[in-house]
């Protein structure tokens, strides 16, 4: 399961109407609890594709190192990841599949129908490169928390 606020969700959902007509990207950090994918922060990037950013996406991979400091420095790990499907369902694509890397890590996709966000779905991403494939997790929006962070 993948327990999100609802802020990030939607930030994520807004990010897609966004985007439109182009797929929006992103990472999510977190922890893992008790066997869920606890969101703790989304970072919204930029969709690298140029030769059809209307169906792929790609993130920078400067980007993704930049995400894998932040989440050291707050002591949490990338857990997955988001984009959208503008004008298609949010169930992943074959390209998703072969694009997909991160092993246990959520995949996160809202389908945009004419610019509405509509729903999000997520999998994880399980098994080998050899033979991976993604498995549904359901969502959990949490309500939303206040977060202190202290400054040592």
């Amino acid at each position: 399961m993948l327990k999100i606020s609802k802020a990030d969700y939607d930030l994520i959902r807004w990010e897609a109407k966004r985007s439109y007509p182009h797929e929006c990207c992103g990472i999510l950090l977190g922890n893992v609890v008790e066997g869920h994918r606890l969101v703790t922060m989304t970072l919204t990037c930029e969709n690298m594709r140029v030769d059809s950013p209307a169906d792929r996406f790609s993130i920078h991979p400067e980007q993704v190192i930049a995400a894998l400091k932040l989440a050291r420095s707050r002591g949490e790990s990338i857990i997955g990841f988001y984009h959208s499907h503008p004008d298609h369902s949010p169930h992943y694509s074959s390209t998703d599949l072969a694009e997909a890397h991160w092993f246990d890590c959520s995949y996160v996709i809202t389908s945009v129908d004419q610019g509405m966000p509509m729903s999000t779905a997520s999998y994880v991403l399980i098994g080998s490169e050899e033979e991976k494939n993604f498995h549904a997790e359901s969502i959990e929006v949490v309500a939303n928390e206040r977060r202190l962070i202290y400054a040592t």
